[in-house]
């Protein structure tokens, strides 16, 4: 028994002792953040050849990122959906002289993994994409272009590509050092004489101007609702803040009537001949509002991991008052607004309709008659049948119901509250 006792004391004052220097090691010095790396790396990698900080120790040397992502640098992503203007807010942030910007690039993720053009409500396929999605953006947010090339068909060549999806509407890939064909008096350059002018992509030049850029947006429509994004939101490598653009569903079903022809050929022939017909796919409507009504709920109900990074902002809005919209996406973001910015809004947001025909964004155009130019192009069986499918989205995010054909065309009229969405900060 008095051994016995003897060794638990000795055992306890070994614990003692052990606890002792495991404490003088860590407050022998001042606790100090990871060294801050040269401004060139704006990646959460190095680039294509530095080894992932998932393998090995994790000391300073592996994530240099988020010290210096916190002090430095802001990611910025458009949420919105088909048909909703989010080229145009997209081109609000091209604009800006620190911001590498691509637009949609989750179109080549959708198209290899599920080729059906209609959004997929199978559970499986949208946990496929959601998954290929989140680690797409991860990598492109870190300048890794790289990871895209799995994506791409045909596959890139020695890096290099002429199928990146909209190459064109990203000012960063049709300047140098990527592509020659434009200097730096050129302020603006066409989306078709970039794709016209510039030679094939590569994707090396791209990632090295994507890392001298000190921001990286990226327009995404194909994905959901904002909470799948919540772990990329949450990740302290990437500091992202969220824009997310809605519109009213009347008016983005009318767009895509419009746009995609052949996908809303039954539409047409609704409002063509005033009945509605008995296969149409009337997911194409509901799955827009289903998913306004789940991500705007999730938005504006302020939930902890959003606080400081989002933003609900209405495309009325921004056509409505398109410069002063413009000041305060720019003041969430904590980015100071470029001349350049404020230019590209007064030459594209005061056009005539003619001007608008000749552009494929249709930014060139008065914004604020566009706005709601929807009303006269759809029937009112479709409007009414469309305001009591959306009904909460329509009233959470204020858009005003008509009653009569004469409301609906009454254009003096505006069909949008002056509501106010205040940023989560």
């Amino acid at each position: 028994m008095q051994c016995s006792w003897k060794a638990v004391i000795l055992l306890a004052l070994a614990s003692i002792a052990i606890q002792y220097t495991a404490i003088r090691t860590l407050t022998s010095k001042p606790f100090q953040l990871c060294p801050v790396p040269s401004p060139q790396n704006c990646g959460l990698l190095g680039g294509p050849e530095t080894e992932s900080p998932i393998e090995g120790r994790a000391g300073c040397d592996d994530y240099p990122y988020f010290s210096f992502n916190a002090s430095r640098k802001t990611h910025i992503m458009v949420l919105a959906t088909t048909r909703s203007g989010s080229s145009f807010v997209g081109q609000l942030l091209n604009q800006h002289a620190d911001i590498f910007y691509l637009f949609e690039p989750l179109y080549h993720v959708q198209t290899t993994l599920i080729p059906r053009l209609s959004h997929s409500r199978n559970a499986a396929d949208r946990r496929v994409m959601l998954g290929a999605s989140r680690d797409l953006l991860r990598s492109l947010y870190g300048c890794d272009l790289y990871f895209l090339e799995s994506y791409i068909k045909p596959a890139p060549a020695n890096h290099t590509t002429d199928k990146l999806f909209r190459r064109g509407a990203s000012r960063a890939l049709c300047s140098q050092p990527v592509c020659d064909a434009f200097g730096p008096t050129d302020a603006i350059v066409e989306e078709g004489d970039c794709v016209k002018k510039c030679a094939a992509l590569n994707i090396t030049l791209a990632a090295d101007a994507c890392r001298e850029k000190r921001h990286v947006a990226i327009k995404v429509v194909r994905v959901p609702e904002i909470g799948d994004l919540r772990a990329l939101v949450e990740d302290p490598r990437l500091n992202i803040k969220v824009i997310q653009l809605v519109r009213d569903p009347r008016g983005i079903l009318s767009s895509r009537i419009e746009t995609f022809r052949d996908t809303y050929r039954l539409w047409r022939i609704w409002r063509a001949t005033g009945r509605r017909p008995y296969n149409l796919d009337l997911s194409q409507l509901t799955v827009v509002c289903e998913d306004f009504l789940g991500s705007v709920s999730t938005g504006l109900s302020h939930p902890h991991w959003l606080k400081g990074k989002y933003m609900l902002v209405r495309y009325e809005d921004l056509s409505r008052n398109p410069l002063l919209k413009t000041m305060e996406i720019y003041d969430f973001l904590g980015l100071p607004m470029d001349k350049s910015v404020e230019e590209w809004i007064q030459a594209n947001t005061r056009g005539s309709t003619e001007l608008s025909a000749k552009h494929k964004y249709g930014t060139v155009r008065d914004s604020a008659a566009n706005a709601e130019s929807w009303r006269l192009k759809l029937s009112y069986d479709m409007v009414e049948y469309t305001q009591a499918t959306c009904q909460k989205v329509l009233h959470q995010l204020g858009y005003k119901a008509v009653k009569s054909t004469e409301e609906l065309k009454n254009m003096s009229l505006s069909l949008v509250q002056d509501k106010t969405f205040v940023p989560f900060s």
